[in-house]
């Protein structure tokens, strides 16, 4: 039994994921593209994938939310860590993890 488990891991791929993360500054004054680049290195640490879209999302009274979209592979596991790593960048209130859906094709 225990084999056939084993074969059958072996045969099922993991899919590839698209997740959305959503980075609020501590401030409307807060530097988002220093942001920005600091959170996409720790992306491509985290997923080994270069293929990052980031978009500047207003929210109110000046204050614009960073919202960036990265493919990684499913056998990572969870973003969390990575939300945590983001929160370490100065300036950044929180990071919140707001869609993670299957890529087709």
């Amino acid at each position: 039994m225990y084999a056939l488990a084993v074969i059958l891991k072996a045969l099922i791929k993991m899919a590839q994921v698209v997740v959305t993360i959503k980075i609020m500054p501590a401030s409307p004054e807060t530097d988002l593209i220093s942001i920005e680049k600091l959170a996409k290195e720790l992306i491509i640490k985290f997923s080994g994938s270069k293929d990052i879209r980031a978009a500047q999302e207003p929210i109110a009274f000046g204050l614009k939310a960073l919202k960036i979209i990265f493919i990684m592979d499913e056998s990572k596991g969870s973003p969390d860590s990575l939300e945590e790593s983001i929160r370490s960048i100065e300036g950044v209130n929180s990071v919140e993890t707001v869609d993670v859906r299957r890529a087709i094709g």
